[in-house]
């Protein structure tokens, strides 16, 4: 039995120039395909680029192009990747500070923060409010959102490009 088909998008935020093919590797090792990658000018970030990759593939895609992606160091980037067949959408999220996010998502990509996190919220704040907020907002991934976002910004009206039949 074949897994689901699922689409999603790969925004590198900010990469310095040196990383570019590293990056096209990881995502030919994962696609197993050639990817054309068209790179822009960072703002946010002089000196480093960015690009966008819509992208189909298996159910799980999204994990495994995250995966290839963290171990390169200085790259900010997000992986999207839509709800499928019996498959939850999921949001990966990275940034050289902070690290990897990972978050299941709705098909409107919200956030979903499960019933046992926000137990455990409620539960690790020893009845602290700002405690409760704080592990929320780590559920939610709202660090690497601030982080992220001027990044974002500066990338309005960018090209994206299509990697079709992952896996």
């Amino acid at each position: 039995m074949s897994s689901p088909t699922t689409r999603g998008v790969l925004y590198v935020h900010s990469a310095p120039r040196a990383l570019c093919p590293h990056i096209q590797w990881a995502l030919e090792s994962v696609s197993h395909r050639r990817t054309d990658l068209q790179w822009t000018p960072q703002n946010a970030e002089p000196g480093c680029v960015r690009t966008e990759l819509e992208w189909s593939g298996r159910a799980g895609t999204g994990a495994l192009l995250a995966s290839a992606l963290r171990t390169l160091g200085r790259v900010r980037f997000e992986v999207t990747e839509n709800a499928s067949q019996g498959n939850d959408g999921s949001r990966w999220s990275f940034t050289p500070d902070l690290g990897i996010f990972h978050a299941t998502t709705d098909v409107a990509g919200n956030i979903c923060v499960s019933e046992d996190r926000i137990k455990y919220a409620f539960e690790a704040s020893g009845g602290d409010p700002e405690a409760v907020v704080s592990e929320l907002s780590l559920a939610l991934g709202e660090a690497w959102d601030e982080e992220l976002e001027p990044f974002r910004h500066a990338a309005e009206g960018a090209p994206v490009r299509w990697l079709h039949r992952v896996g």
